[in-house]
């Protein structure tokens, strides 16, 4: 995989896919300082670890996820380095066996593709369909990163502008705790 190793500050200065520019748009737009890191494809946790060197920071999981009926969706945020395994949220989040969901209903609510998904495209999903989940094990990094929209860039945000972000998207997080493995 090719990794770009300067660590760019703002927006790319070359056009993007609409999905991209609108999340640097907000970024801009609430006054959040942001790196980014661009990249391949980055498909699998260890392409991750290769950017997270370039970013300074760790990089977490982001799982799209829904109940047994596919009726409730929920966006999972957890560090990177520990295993999912869905019966520890399942039970905190008190709702059926939860799994991963489609890749239509992420296109629908986020506006991206199955390897992309992050915190930073609930700013597409203006009817809350989707809850968001944060470990609180998460909140002891400085820094929590995504990708905006495609997964050929991660961004670096501190813990408290995403958690900003996040509410400004009218999506308040639940926080739970995962075991660490």
């Amino acid at each position: 995989m090719n990794i770009d190793n300067t660590l760019y500050t703002g927006k790319p200065t070359k056009r993007r896919s609409d999905v991209e520019m609108a999340i640097y748009d907000i970024l801009d737009a609430l006054g959040m300082d942001y790196k980014r890191a661009d990249h391949d494809h980055a498909d699998t946790m260890e392409d991750c670890l290769a950017i997270a060197k370039v970013l300074g920071a760790k990089i977490c999981k982001n799982l799209f996820l829904c109940n047994r009926q596919k009726t409730s969706f929920y966006m999972l945020l957890m560090p990177g380095d520990n295993p999912f395994k869905t019966k520890f949220p399942t039970s905190q989040l008190n709702c059926a066996r939860l799994s991963f969901a489609e890749a239509d209903k992420m296109q629908e609510y986020l506006h991206t593709i199955p390897g992309s998904v992050s915190a930073l495209e609930l700013i597409f999903d203006t009817d809350n369909n989707i809850q968001l989940v944060i470990d609180n094990d998460l909140l002891k990094d400085e820094y929590i990163c995504g990708h905006p929209g495609i997964n050929t860039s991660t961004v670096r945000l501190l813990r408290d502008d995403i958690l900003r972000y996040v509410r400004e998207a009218k999506h308040e997080p639940k926080f739970i705790d995962l075991p660490v493995e």
